[in-house]
């Protein structure tokens, strides 16, 4: 039984020649059929032998210093599946069960988010959301993975009838094909910024590279930012119209479909990036957004994004937009003190914009003024954020911004506090 063990695990963890000089038992002379074996197993910590330096080959063993041996050659990673259901009762004593239960269950991971935020403003008034997100991680096999993410809000401020709702707003796999890496289900997509984008499609993501990186999209929007004509009108003041109906550039239908391809790459110091956005919405929207980020001195980054968009009977609206801002550090969830401060400044027709990434608080007003009658929105936005203690962070903002040509405006501040766990 020994002899048979000595060559089972020895071939298990991969017996070269001898690799190990030193001769760790004294019965084991060098020139013994099993001396290349034993010496790697010992080598490796899976067999001890005796105390008095013997190995003792010709002693019988019992069956749980058996799987004792059986235990450690699984921890080096050998493959010895036959062997461990043999002893799978001794293995369960030692343990060993229990930690191969453990392991997989690190197959699935649960993190989340809770967000806090208050916000006021001169034309909403005030608006309170208790946020809850949980992600889900699960992995399929060494090259694909699954996310799912589940989300509730509950509105502290006007108490919601869909505060029990709970949606699964992220769902999909992630793998390699080639050399291609595939996102395919239900998923975000917000390229950059976000400034033009940052909305949840049904679709597929495929990126391709490392320092110049390509991208390609396309997905169906999933109807939860899908914003009706009286929906425009109640979000601003009741006496604005949204025209002649032509309120829908962008995102706002669940049949809508996009394509996009974006290239990503870096020139020195400089990150750059360009963008096309083809979206089937009726409207034969077209829209570029090209964009660089670098940094001014140690610390201080400036970005700087220029979008320019068409559509079918764009009733003469602006084609060109732009976004600058500069950020000063940035507080880090996991460096409790760290902080930073920015400000941005937004020049955006209707044309330019998709479905941008401002807080749900203003983006309301942002899609509000998405529509012919206001052609967008312009301003500036001031913010600064900080690490309370370790994954707890407050940010706070403030908002100037009005339509373009509706001359609408408002004012707003808004605040919040995410936890991650």
């Amino acid at each position: 039984m020994k002899k048979s063990l000595v060559l089972a695990m020895a071939m298990a963890l991969g017996v070269t020649a001898s690799a190990y000089a030193a001769n760790p038992f004294s019965d084991v002379p060098a020139g013994h059929w099993a001396y290349d074996a034993v010496n790697k197993l010992a080598a490796e910590g899976v067999v001890d032998g005796y105390p008095d330096g013997t190995y003792g080959g010709d002693k019988l063993m019992t069956r749980y210093e058996m799987a004792q041996i059986v235990a450690k050659a699984m921890a080096k990673g050998a493959n010895v599946d036959k062997l461990a259901a043999e002893f799978a009762d001794e293995l369960d004593s030692l343990g060993v069960r229990v930690a191969n239960l453990e392991k997989k269950a690190d197959n699935v991971k649960i993190t989340g988010q809770i967000r806090a935020s208050y916000g006021d403003s001169e034309e909403r008034g005030n608006y309170g959301k208790l946020r809850t997100r949980l992600f889900i991680n699960g992995q399929v096999n060494e090259d694909w993975s699954y996310t799912a993410r589940l989300q509730n809000e509950q509105d502290y401020t006007n108490n919601a009838a869909e505060d029990d709702d709970v949606n699964l707003n992220w769902a999909y796999v992630s793998g390699r094909v080639g050399g291609v890496k595939l996102d395919a289900g239900r998923l975000n997509f917000k390229p950059h910024t976000g400034q033009v984008l940052d909305a949840e499609f049904d679709g597929a993501k495929l990126a391709y590279g490392d320092k110049v990186k390509i991208t390609g999209f396309v997905g169906k929007a999933d109807g939860s930012d899908v914003y009706t004509k009286d929906e425009f009108e109640k979000a601003t003041d009741p006496d604005w119209s949204a025209g002649d109906g032509k309120s829908d550039f962008g995102l706002y239908d669940s049949e809508d479909r996009l394509y996009a391809v974006d290239v990503t790459g870096k020139i020195g110091v400089v990150d750059a990036y360009a963008t096309y956005y083809k979206v089937d919405n009726g409207w034969d929207q077209d829209l570029w957004n090209v964009g660089v980020a670098f940094p001014v001195v140690k610390d201080l980054k400036l970005v700087a994004e220029y979008m320019y968009g068409s559509a079918d009977e764009d009733e003469g609206l602006d084609n060109s937009g732009y976004v600058a801002g500069l950020a000063y550090k940035g507080a880090k969830a996991s460096k409790v003190g760290s902080w930073g401060i920015y400000a941005n400044y937004y020049d955006m027709p209707a044309l330019t914009y998709l479905d941008n990434t401002n807080n749900t608080y203003t983006n309301g007003l942002m899609k509000a003024w998405h529509n012919d009658a206001a052609d967008g929105f312009q301003g500036y936005e001031v913010g600064a954020n900080v690490t309370l203690a370790k994954n707890i962070v407050a940010a706070v903002k403030y908002y100037d911004l009005e339509a373009r040509d509706k001359g609408g405006d408002d004012q707003a501040i808004w605040s919040e506090v995410v936890f991650t766990f």
